[in-house]
């Protein structure tokens, strides 16, 4: 079922408009935002606007390092033996991927005027680091000023897949299980994510239902862009490419 959405207005937090469009798709691991961004990337790119298709972590050097953390390949030795970074590690390396990529990819392609869709961003970051924080919610303020000076997005679309199904995705997909893979964790991150709009107050947060055939998923996050994202759209309307 479509829902009529609201347009958005394309101004950042500092004041400066930028010509191109910022879309950030957001969920639980297994929620398919890796998928869905590359459907909407292609789907968008079809009816002629320019289209940077990225993500975080990033590819850049930082990004590169801290895949290796997520994927259990690099860890903090101490007396006790090889353990996994802690929390406030893992937001601080977060966010300086996140400046790193802004720089070199997100805001020179808005300012070309494309649309970009970055399969996570900070919203993240206040998700994944507070679950895993011993302080919890505490820990909330200390990432949003970590990420203070990190460019809004236009629209966050929240894909919304409850944890079981979310976790049998990762199955069947198959791979190591990663740092956040784990089930009880991914079930707290469900519920954060529910009411992700709470932890982005100032954005632009859309959900989409995320059960479901891929192509009926794919329309849903599709139609809720456009429909929020209008007045760009008819701006650049152009004709199909084939």
């Amino acid at each position: 079922m479509t829902h009529s959405v609201s347009p958005i207005s394309r101004v950042s937090d500092s004041g400066r408009r930028f010509p191109g469009l910022f879309v950030v798709v957001e969920g639980i691991d297994g929620c398919g935002s890796t998928t869905h961004a590359k459907l909407l990337a292609k789907t968008i790119k079809n009816r002629g606007p320019e289209v940077v298709l990225t993500c975080e972590p990033s590819t850049g050097p930082i990004g590169s390092l801290i895949r290796q953390v997520l994927q259990r390949r690099l860890f903090v030795p101490d007396a006790t033996g090889p353990r996994n970074f802690a929390w406030s590690t893992m937001a601080l390396l977060f966010a300086a991927d996140r400046m790193d990529h802004l720089d070199s990819t997100v805001a020179p392609a808005l300012r070309a005027g494309s649309v970009v869709i970055s399969d996570r961003y900070d919203l993240s970051s206040l998700a994944y680091q507070s679950v895993t924080a011993h302080t919890g919610t505490d820990s909330i303020p200390w990432i949003r000023e970590l990420n203070a000076q990190a460019l809004r997005p236009d629209l966050t679309i929240v894909i919304d897949v409850p944890a079981e199904v979310a976790e049998e995705r990762r199955r069947v997909r198959g791979g190591v299980e990663e740092m956040f893979d784990a089930r009880e964790l991914q079930a707290r991150l469900a519920v954060v994510y529910a009411r992700a709009e709470e932890l982005v107050p100032n954005d632009r947060v859309l959900h989409v239902p995320g059960v479901g055939e891929v192509g009926e998923v794919a329309a849903r996050v599709f139609e809720t862009v456009i429909s929020a994202a209008s007045g760009f759209f008819q701006e650049h309307s152009a004709s199909p490419r084939s």
